[in-house]
């Protein structure tokens, strides 16, 4: 099995918990998590990526500016951490799309069974097979069922973090209800379409900025 790990969170994780700290308390913290991965998870193979430059889901965003709401803090060790992971374990640095749409697309490169996701972001979550909350010390499954509601939960609530405005009032307890009783992805949409008054923009917008691709070049289209 492959470990695909979102480096990006690994960053900011081991950065700000050194702020302060020498850089090769930094290294060694973070080197000692990805050794562990081998001890800790069934896998023979870790392989990680880094968002870089570009984003296609700026261009996409016409409600509100994507991620417009973040910070700018980035941890003392940023650089430093990106590189030695680069490096050092020949992790990936991808323009245009983020560390997530990579995750997403080279898990659809294998069967379910023969990767592993190691994140702390929900928005994975839409991703069929493995997964691996590291804080938890979790492993889970998601269905590709499972991974598909996920995603039209997302387009009901929004996401806050990276300022994708969903719909007001809906959030999580409401928005399972609504689609509690959908079987298949076209009755999840018809139920967000009409939740969003019919707004097809809208609704077209929200789900590229939420979608995470599963091919290189994918663009989300509501299902027919």
């Amino acid at each position: 099995m492959k470990a695909l790990v979102d480096a990006d969170i690994l960053v900011y994780r081991f950065g700000f918990a050194s702020e302060g700290d020498p850089a090769e308390f930094a290294l060694a913290r973070l080197s000692e998590f990805l050794d562990n991965l081998y001890v800790n998870l069934p896998v023979d193979e870790v392989e990680g990526y880094l968002t870089g430059k570009g984003n296609f889901r700026n261009e996409v965003a016409v409600t509100a500016p994507y991620k417009g709401t973040r910070k700018a803090d980035k941890p003392y060790h940023f650089g430093l951490l990106r590189e030695y992971m680069q490096k050092s374990w020949g992790f990936i640095e991808v323009e245009g799309i983020e560390a997530d749409d990579k995750l997403g697309i080279e898990a659809y490169k294998h069967e379910p069974e023969e990767t592993i996701i190691v994140s702390l972001d929900k928005d994975l979550n839409m991703i069929r097979g493995n997964h691996y909350n590291f804080v938890k010390d979790e492993q889970y499954y998601i269905t590709e069922e499972e991974g598909i509601r996920n995603f039209y939960l997302q387009m009901l609530t929004g996401d806050a973090v990276d300022n994708i405005i969903g719909l007001a009032g809906i959030g999580p307890v409401k928005s399972k209800k609504m689609l509690a009783d959908c079987k298949t992805e076209k009755e999840m949409y018809d139920v967000v379409l009409k939740a969003y008054d019919n707004n097809l923009d809208r609704v077209i917008e929200n789900g590229r900025l939420l979608w995470i691709l599963r091919e290189e070049g994918q663009v989300w289209q509501p299902p027919q």
